[in-house]
């Protein structure tokens, strides 16, 4: 039944678009993409307190959020973790752990509306401007993403290519904004008159149309030394991105896995990340 429930719901939403779009498309169109930004799951689960609520910074008003920031104290060079969708900077405890050997000093970050951060959306050109205050505070010499925090990072670079940062790291992330954009059509089920009205409204909001968006494009300009991680049957975000990307940055290294599925939390991951960012 749930599982009935979850594939239906999508569906009212997309006949809700279509017929709202007959009169109104501008306004089917932000309803869309407020759906397609609205974050559901990520907040701090109780085992995840115990582990984060030490570490915890401060909070800093960033974009008309309150963004939660976390320290982990070394005396090495900053490296700052940029989590995915849905999650939360829980997510790299398997990482903070390899990092904090190391002596890394390590700046983590809950993305808006995710973990004790405020907001109920997220988009990267949002989580750009958040992620770019924070590099202009802590210039960090590395950064590390994953899934959509990958994305951000190649998204961010191009648009500010900042001096501090020497060496990024992305884990499992998308490249090209049409593919989302065509799956969420496929998945709420809506006509070319909602599709063409919302890449509308991106171009007016943002500056580019969603085929302008892309990572695999930006990475063409980027300088930086990377390393990307992609397991072949990954369900979330296709493996072809990161060859994409892999192709278009001259400075890259690419990993390719095989079972390790999206999260990639696995101890040989993380010992490999902490290599590249010692070299």
């Amino acid at each position: 039944m749930k599982k009935l429930l979850a594939n239906f719901i999508p569906k009212l939403y997309g006949m809700f678009l279509n017929l709202l779009a007959i009169t109104n498309p501008t306004k089917a169109a932000k309803k869309a993409f407020y759906i397609f930004c609205t974050v559901r799951k990520g907040r701090i689960l109780p085992h995840q307190k115990t582990y984060l609520d030490p570490q915890k910074k401060e909070i800093l008003p960033i974009v008309d959020h309150e963004i939660q920031l976390y320290e982990w104290k070394g005396s090495g060079e900053t490296v700052l973790l940029v989590h995915g969708w849905e999650s939360n900077t829980w997510r790299w405890h398997k990482l903070i752990e390899k990092l904090t050997k190391a002596n890394y000093h390590i700046i983590a970050f809950d993305a808006p509306a995710h973990g004790y951060s405020s907001g109920r959306y997220l988009y990267v050109p949002l989580y750009a401007q958040v992620l770019q205050e924070l590099i202009i505070k802590f210039k960090p010499q590395h950064l590390v993403g994953h899934s959509v925090g990958g994305m951000t990072l190649l998204y961010n670079e191009y648009a500010n290519a900042n001096v501090s940062t020497q060496r990024m790291v992305t884990i499992g992330s998308p490249s090209e904004f049409h593919e989302i954009m065509t799956h969420f059509q496929q998945l709420l089920d809506f006509n070319s008159r909602v599709y063409n009205a919302l890449a509308d409204y991106i171009k007016d909001r943002f500056g580019f149309t969603i085929h302008e968006f892309s990572t695999s494009r930006y990475a063409q300009t980027n300088t930086k030394e990377g390393l990307l991680f992609h397991d072949r049957f990954d369900k979330i975000a296709p493996y072809h991105a990161s060859e994409q990307v892999h192709k278009s940055w001259k400075n890259s290294e690419f990993i390719s896995t095989e079972g390790l599925g999206h999260s990639m939390h696995q101890d040989e991951v993380n010992e490999k990340i902490v290599q590249f960012l010692s070299k």
